[in-house]
């Protein structure tokens, strides 16, 4: 059982995202705080076309750092949701879209279960 889950969205004006805010989500990751459910990566090019591309994208560097952090990966962004960030987005711009569990939540959740 999954505990609260929330997304955001990491906005990069001018796609200048180049996979280094990796070690910052790997730390919080790493330290129990959250667990990655889902992370995508949506772009919308001058023009406002857009392009959705899951992380384990091998064929693209600035998604290298990201390899540690998709083990736990359920995949559970609907093309939907990701459409919709995509028609959010102005052009000229990329947002790395984050679903995680709040794991510091789980003793809480065991705490609530425990007392019925």
């Amino acid at each position: 059982m999954l505990g609260p889950l929330e997304y955001i969205v990491i906005g990069f004006a001018g796609n200048r995202f180049d996979g280094s805010i990796a070690r910052e989500i790997e730390r919080v990751v790493e330290n129990g705080t959250i667990r990655l459910i889902d992370i995508v990566f949506v772009g919308k090019d001058a023009d406002g076309d857009a392009v959705i591309l899951e992380l384990d994208n091998k064929d693209d560097p600035r998604f290298a750092p990201f390899a540690a952090l998709l083990g736990d990966r359920m995949a559970l962004l609907t093309p939907e949701d990701l459409e919709h960030v995509a028609a959010e987005l102005p052009p000229n711009t990329s947002g790395m879209v984050l679903l995680f569990e709040h794991r510091w939540a789980e003793h809480i959740k065991e705490a609530m279960a425990a007392a019925g």
